[in-house]
């Protein structure tokens, strides 16, 4: 394919998939993010919702915050001491299409028997959401939800892109 990278020539540690992983990759914060997207925003009621650890999930929660995809913001009820409750900054609301992504992959190739456990409407119309791959300038193809596909992907070499050591010029 003409133009494609040769990416044996460039190093792999420049890697914006891995230093994403390296924060979100984790199945459990994943989870957490998924329940803040759907408003869940105490400790209680996600660890109720997931079933997990609570030491993990005060990980998870703590790496979220530290990597600016939650705020942790006090609130106290009546006669309780103060506690802590989570949001979505821009920055965290940005990996929603990321959620929707794996969504529709696990309900189109692991799907439920009774089909999909969660629809995404839009809010103003009710139309069902789906992500779509679209290029800047317009393009949509015909994927299986009518956007682009890998097939119609070339990786060239972005403006972070470094050479290996031992590759030749």
């Amino acid at each position: 394919m003409a133009g494609t990278i040769d990416r044996t020539r460039y190093a792999s540690d420049n890697c914006s998939v891995g230093r994403t992983l390296a924060v979100v990759g984790e199945r459990w914060t994943f989870l957490v993010l998924r329940e803040a997207f759907y408003g869940q925003r105490r400790f209680e009621d996600i660890q109720s919702t997931l079933g997990v650890a609570r030491n993990v999930l005060a990980a998870r929660l703590q790496t979220l915050v530290e990597h600016g995809l939650l705020v942790r913001r006090p609130y106290r009820e009546p006669g309780k001491r103060e506690r802590f409750e989570y949001r979505l900054t821009d920055r965290g609301t940005d990996l929603f299409p990321a959620l929707v992504a794996l969504m529709e992959w696990g309900d189109k190739h692991l799907p439920d028997e009774a089909g999909p456990p969660v629809a995404l409407e839009h809010r103003d119309c009710g139309a069902r959401l789906h992500v779509e791959l679209v290029c800047e300038a317009g393009h949509r193809g015909d994927g299986a939800l009518g956007g682009l596909t890998a097939r119609d992907a070339t990786p060239v070499p972005g403006p972070g892109a470094r050479l290996r050591d031992d590759a030749t010029a």
